[in-house]
């Protein structure tokens, strides 16, 4: 397997992406810590990361809260025995939607900017001190492919996702030495909760159809299929493992070629 005794920690991995990820991981020989803020479905992830025979621990968390943070890495430390592998940094929220940039308010723009980044910082914070110590670790950030190209009507999600790239190089420059990679992987619209959630609130604002909103997307892609949660496990999965090994700061996008 892949990850064989592996520890890592999945923030945001409660459902969708994060729980697809989780599970992967798992299949593949790693234990995990998961966190999220709702722990009833984290605790269902990790009794399905125990059906796989590996170790799990759920833990609520709000990642954007520094001391709560801090303590979930601490325990997730302690849970592994000193030894953290992976980080994979899912958590995060869309913000306004079809909302151009005049109507957004500022305490949105704040939250989705406060959540994707600072999110996403905290937990390397509390990690890389363990990577550095024991020279070798795998960040992974779930980036976005608005933070390839400008996304009209969604500036607040565009602009974190940009952001999410560019720590993700700075972290790479930083660890190398201590032979850590640091990747994020853009997924492009992927099938879940989230999706549906997307797509209605479009239609509602332009008064279209679910269906005619769906098709928008699939028509923008190469592959003419959005992609599903496993698409973007898939490549994490990659950029966990050693098969990964010689690449850092890079994104690895996960779209039907909608970014093309």
């Amino acid at each position: 397997m892949k990850l064989d005794n592996k520890n890592a920690i999945v923030t945001g991995a409660a459902k969708g992406m994060g729980a697809a990820i989780t599970l992967t991981l798992a299949r593949e020989g790693a234990d995990l810590v998961v966190t999220a803020r709702d722990l009833p479905a984290l605790e269902d992830v990790a009794e399905e990361v125990r059906k796989l025979g590996r170790r799990a621990k759920a833990m609520a968390a709000d990642v954007t809260d520094d001391a709560q943070v801090k303590a979930m890495v601490a325990k997730a430390t302690a849970f592994f025995g000193g030894r953290i592998d992976v980080l994979v940094n899912v958590a995060g929220i869309t913000g306004p939607i079809e909302t151009p940039v005049w109507e957004i308010a500022a305490e949105d723009f704040s939250q989705v900017i406060e959540t994707n980044i600072r999110g996403t910082f905290l937990p390397i914070k509390y990690v890389m001190p363990t990577m550095i110590a024991q020279k070798g670790g795998k960040v992974i950030n779930i980036g976005g492919t608005s933070g390839l190209r400008g996304y009209k009507y969604r500036a607040a999600y565009s602009a974190s996702k940009w952001a999410v790239r560019g720590l993700t190089r700075t972290v790479a420059l930083e660890v190398g030495q201590s032979g850590i990679n640091v990747n994020v992987v853009c997924p492009g619209i992927v099938r879940t909760p989230r999706m549906d959630k997307l797509c209605k609130e479009k239609a509602r604002v332009r008064g279209w159809t679910y269906e005619q909103i769906y098709q928008e997307y699939v028509q923008e892609m190469a592959l003419p299929r959005v992609t599903e949660p496993q698409d973007v496990a898939n490549a994490v999965l990659f950029l966990a493992s050693d098969d990964s090994g010689n690449i850092t700061g890079q994104e690895i996008t996960v779209d039907g070629g909608w970014d093309v």
